[in-house]
């Protein structure tokens, strides 16, 4: 770990922290740009909400439907859902990464590349520009390297946007 990633996200900075799929890229909600600027990302894309458990989520989301959200999270899924739509995620978090999402309650978070490069696995894949330039980072070792599936539930089935770690809704 470099700095002390709780005081850098609070500080408006970003930081590398391990999720149970890829390296994510995070900052607290509202200093989402760097993240964008980070990672050449188009910012019509927008990042997920990511907590360490469903109620942090329903703290700031209270409209979220929780029986809904339990039949996935937490798990490698990222949700959309809501109106206008929000795309949420409760991964099952490496403990020292748990420990930084529960100390802020919920940060925006990406994967930790530049748009359209690798998922990273490993501190080591994340592009060195972009390892420069965040607050701090938490190394848990090499991760699975398959992203979250993105699951569409704003419509009446669930829809998959993006096929990843999570098994297909069956």
């Amino acid at each position: 770990m470099s700095e002390d990633p709780v005081a850098a996200l609070r500080a408006g900075r970003a930081v590398i922290l391990p999720t149970d799929t890829v390296y994510g890229l995070c900052a607290l909600p509202g200093h989402e740009n760097v993240l964008f600027e980070l990672k050449g990302r188009d910012r019509a894309k927008p990042v997920a909400l990511l907590a360490a458990d469903v109620d942090a989520l329903a703290g700031v989301l209270p409209d979220l439907d929780r029986s809904v959200l339990g039949r996935y999270l937490p798990g490698a899924y990222t949700l959309v859902v809501g109106d206008p739509p929000v795309g949420v995620r409760v991964p099952k978090l490496p403990p020292v990464a748990a420990e930084v999402v529960r100390e802020v309650g919920v940060v925006a978070a990406t994967s930790a590349n530049l748009s359209g490069g690798p998922d990273p696995r490993r501190v080591e894949d994340v592009p060195e520009e972009i390892r420069a330039a965040c607050g701090a980072i938490v190394d848990a070792g090499e991760l699975p390297g398959t992203p979250s599936t993105v699951l569409d539930l704003t419509g009446p089935e669930p829809r998959v946007l993006r096929q990843g770690a999570g098994r297909p809704p069956e």
